[in-house]
């Protein structure tokens, strides 16, 4: 195999690259290529997707049309259901999704899928890059025993790497190509090649051992945060019963210059890392033997934070207005997993939703960036309910408004003045807390 060409041209991102699944990894990620000078092909089994990207838009909100118009006016870039394709690239990267099956077990479907769609147009000396969230030992037991039934030989005829996607969508002082890029590989002509890759497409690049260990760093990340989450919102719970604004206290112990870093809590997690990866490792676990129950009790105690914002809507209620949560009008504020975008993967106010409308209430929502409920995994009866409009004469119409995302573009002023009863998860109205009096409620 033409192992030095191959890496000179993607030094140069002068090699054709076709990147496998157009979501909120692979999209961003065929951003940077481009801009690197890579020519990008695009693989999604989604077709009005691919239609919708063929012509200029983005099916993603935090990124705009333009940019995809722009890549494909310009002839590096374009989409296809049609994976024979493959056979015209040099490099492939797989960014798919890699849910948590009914009983927290991982769902490799899509990356098995995608490669049972991938084998038949492989050609030798091409490089297979896993970016896709998974257990560590992913890459040399599942993706490349494939490729060696299929008569490719790792490290010679095929090169294959993994390298952990670390997309924070929306956030925009940390884009594709500034984020640093873990890299493994467990032949060094496959860590040569991908390290060329990655090296061209962002500003730097974190060589590790072994895909294992790749597979690992992304773990890591994504525990740490989930266990900070759940002890914020442990501590949440604690000082609110002993009347101590948790906020408040985050704000100053984050002035000490060592030894501490703030993790807020919230009305549970959601998106597609941390709810799910840290179980990746949980299940890993299991199977040599282990228990991982600090990791299991984080999760146990995020999971709860819905059900316990719809408690304290409950207890809100009898409180302030005298009535229980059946029957009663309740505007929710924000259905996206995190503030300022669109993203509603695992979003922990679909699950507060549902907890509502289990206890009898009447619930609408408002949310600048979700106009209609997508269709979701698990919550199929909310599917097709739509943004109403915020307003004084609605909020006057409601008995309870419960703040679940904080997105900016919110009228928090016009919520802080009309809004009859706000049971606030995001410390969102903290600077009308004085007005507000009783009528706010932290959760």
């Amino acid at each position: 195999m033409d192992h030095q060409g191959l890496r000179d041209r993607l030094a140069r991102g002068e090699a054709g690259l076709g990147i496998v699944g157009m979501g909120y990894v692979g999209l961003p990620l065929m951003l940077a290529a481009t801009a690197a000078g890579f020519r990008v092909t695009g693989f999604d089994i989604d077709a009005p997707k691919v239609a919708g990207l063929n012509a200029g838009r983005s099916p993603l909100e935090h990124i705009g049309h333009s940019r995809i118009e722009a890549v494909v006016r310009a002839g590096i870039f374009h989409a296809t259901v049609d994976f024979a394709e493959i056979a015209t690239v040099d490099a492939i990267l797989i960014c798919v999704p890699t849910p948590l099956g009914p009983h927290r077990e991982p769902d490799l479907s899509f990356v098995t899928g995608t490669l049972d769609s991938l084998i038949p147009h492989l050609r030798p000396g091409q490089l297979v890059v896993l970016e896709s969230t998974t257990w560590p030992g992913t890459t040399q037991q599942v993706v490349v025993p494939m490729l060696s039934a299929a008569g490719f030989v790792a490290g010679e005829t095929i090169f294959v790497a993994y390298s952990p996607e670390r997309e924070d969508p929306g956030n925009t002082a940390f884009t594709t190509g500034r984020i640093p890029k873990v890299v493994g590989a467990d032949e060094p002509l496959a860590m040569d090649l991908a390290s060329a890759l990655y090296g061209r497409l962002v500003a730097e690049i974190v060589p590790v051992s072994s895909t294992a260990t790749a597979e690992a760093v992304k773990l890591t990340e994504n525990i740490f945060r989930a266990v900070n989450i759940a002890l914020v919102n442990e501590l949440k719970l604690v000082f609110d019963r002993m009347g101590i604004d948790v906020f408040e206290v985050i704000d100053a112990a984050k002035t000490k210059p060592f030894g501490y870093m703030p993790f807020y809590p919230g009305p549970g997690l959601g998106g597609h890392c941390i709810p799910i990866d840290p179980f990746y490792l949980t299940w890993k676990a299991k199977e040599l033997g282990l228990a991982t129950r600090f990791i299991e009790l984080a999760g146990e105690i995020n999971t709860s934070m819905p059900a316990h914002v719809v408690q304290r809507a409950a207890e809100a209620l009898d409180r302030q207005r005298g009535r229980g949560l059946n029957g009663a009008r309740v505007l929710l504020i924000g259905v996206a997993y995190k503030k300022n975008v669109d993203d509603m993967r695992e979003s922990p106010a679909l699950v507060i939703w549902e907890g509502l409308r289990a206890r009898g209430a009447v619930v609408a929502y408002h949310d600048p960036h979700v106009a209609v409920i997508p269709p979701t995994r698990r919550h199929g009866g909310l599917t097709g309910e739509r943004s109403v409009v915020l307003d004084a004469a609605g909020l006057a119409a409601v008995d309870l408004v419960v703040v679940a995302t904080d997105h900016d573009a919110i009228d928090y002023a016009l919520l802080a003045t009309h809004g009859r009863l706000v049971v606030d998860t995001r410390n969102a109205l903290a600077p009308w807390r004085e007005r507000m009096g009783e009528r706010l409620v932290a959760a």
